[in-house]
């Protein structure tokens, strides 16, 4: 199915009715009469294949056109392969994130956007936590600047519900994948430890602690610094 399909795009040999070709090769190009270039091809055993209809006169090559759709549908899967699947990866904040469990989603953050992926980080408030929104816009606008080399905001911190999202996009093609058998792991591991903190009190106004406000107090600098590169 796919090769008639490709089979369709070009015109070959006597399906070429235009007056005259412009024949390009190895040698260079050279404009002729379609009838002279059909009898070049007939002598040297290829196809005239019309390769550029659109073109004045359109472009054409001599060619085994066994060969040049060969040749065609490498090329394509070569392009294909070269493409890298964007998907959006999410990373979750509790209210009570420490520095430790920052630093370990950072990293995940940066494995992400290396392999060309998007990030959709968000602080879930759980409770009465919900007050303290404004610490959780800083910790996310201290994440999206520690990846500021990496990433460009596509939408600065915003409340939805009891969650508040961030959504970053790389600002380079992805290099390597990581196996989903790891990352499946990694952010079980990663789940594991915000189900633990879930159980534990809400985060105190205690700016002088390891959860959410210690972020809180490191982000104030990206907090200034993102919002006056987005107005």
């Amino acid at each position: 199915m796919k090769n008639d399909k490709m089979k369709m795009k070009y015109r070959v040999n006597e399906q070429i009715r235009v007056r005259e070709v412009r024949v390009v090769g190895e040698d260079g190009a050279e404009v002729m009469p379609t009838r002279k270039a059909l009898d070049m091809a007939h002598k040297q055993g290829v196809d005239l294949v019309e390769i550029s209809p659109n073109a004045q006169p359109p472009v054409c090559r001599l060619i085994d056109y066994s060969k040049f759709l060969y040749q065609q549908k490498k090329h394509q899967k070569e392009m294909k392969q070269k493409q890298v699947k964007q998907e959006v990866k999410e990373i979750r904040f509790g209210p009570q994130t420490d520095e430790h469990d920052y630093q370990f989603k950072l990293k995940h953050a940066q494995e992400f956007l290396n392999e060309g992926n998007k990030v959709r980080a968000y602080v879930f408030f759980r409770g009465r936590s919900i007050l303290f929104k404004e610490q959780g816009e800083v910790l996310l606008l201290r994440f999206a600047n520690d990846l500021e080399e990496l990433a460009k905001v596509e939408q600065l911190p915003k409340l939805e519900g009891k969650k508040m999202f961030l959504y970053l996009a790389p600002k380079k093609a992805g290099i390597t994948k990581k196996s989903q058998q790891r990352r499946d792991r990694e952010e079980a591991e990663s789940e594991g430890r915000d189900n633990a903190k879930a159980g534990q009190p809400e985060a105190s106004e205690d700016n002088n602690g390891n959860g959410l406000f210690a972020n809180a107090k490191n982000g104030a600098d990206a907090l200034n610094k993102l919002k006056g590169d987005n107005d």
